[in-house]
Parts: C-alpha cells; structure tokens; sequence
C-alpha cells in the first residue's frame, strides 16, 4: 500500500477521528428537522394534513425554508470536508476544536436566522463557522500535495 492508502485504513479502523465527527454531524442534520407550523406552500401537502385553510404563505415558513436552504448549503459541504479531513489523520483534539467550531457557530447562526437577531450576528456566525471549513480545506490540499 501506498502512504495514502496506509492513512485511509488506519483512520477508518481506528476511527477516533473519524467518531468524533459523527456527533456534529448527526446534530447538524436534525436541525433540518425542527422547523414545523401548520401552513404549507403546496395544496395537496395541505389537503393531506387538514385542509385548504393550510394552503397560505406564512412568513415564519418562509423563514424556516431560507435559513434550511442557508444549512444545506454550508452542513453539507462541512460533512463532506469534515469526512476527507479525517482520512488526512490529523490530531484527535486538532479534528474535535475545528468540528466543535463549526457546530457551535452553525448552531448560533440557525437560532439567529430564526429568531431573527439583529445583525451582525448571523454574519459572525457564518464567518466563524467558514473558518474551520476553510483550515480543513488548506490541511487537505496539504495531505494531498504531499503525496503528488
């Protein structure tokens, strides 16, 4: 095997790295599931959980939907960098402060989406939860430079 390889298999065995962002990753994807009010943007889906009158625009929903979309957007590619980052092998407490870091500022960032704080608070959040995403990115293009 090749140092690549070697790194791949020990991490995935050994997988302390690997179990410490499952935690993160797994609160980060129930937060998509919070959002719930009886109005609905679709007839059917309306006609199916009570009736027409649940066929409106509600601006709560309409909140909802922007700050899951803002979610998607940014939890998904930190599951994705989080998972290539932890084949890197980097140090166990290293790996738990950036997944801990984007979990905490992604968490205050939904919160103040939802409650709709004053700025700049969801600005700061986003920004602070960019800044592990963006370490990751760096430390694997590193890991991979210097196998090329």
């Amino acid at each position: 095997m090749d140092g690549w390889n070697e790194r791949f298999a020990d991490v995935w065995t050994n997988g302390h790295v690997s179990e410490c962002s499952i935690c993160p990753g797994t609160f980060l994807t129930l937060v998509f599931f919070c959002c719930k009010w009886k109005a609905f943007a679709n007839p059917e889906d309306a006609m199916r959980h009570g009736g027409a009158q649940y066929h409106r625009l509600d601006p709560d929903v309409e909140r909802c939907r922007r700050a899951h979309r803002n979610d998607m957007e940014n939890i998904f590619p930190f599951l994705f960098l989080g998972a290539i980052y932890s084949m890197t092998g980097p140090s166990l407490a290293t790996a738990r402060l950036h997944f801990v870091a984007f979990t905490a500022a992604r968490v205050l960032h939904s919160v103040a989406y939802l409650a709709a704080l004053p700025a700049p608070t969801r600005s700061l959040a986003y920004v602070a939860a960019q800044v592990p995403c963006l370490s990751m990115a760096l430390q694997i293009l590193a890991a991979v430079g210097a196998y090329a």
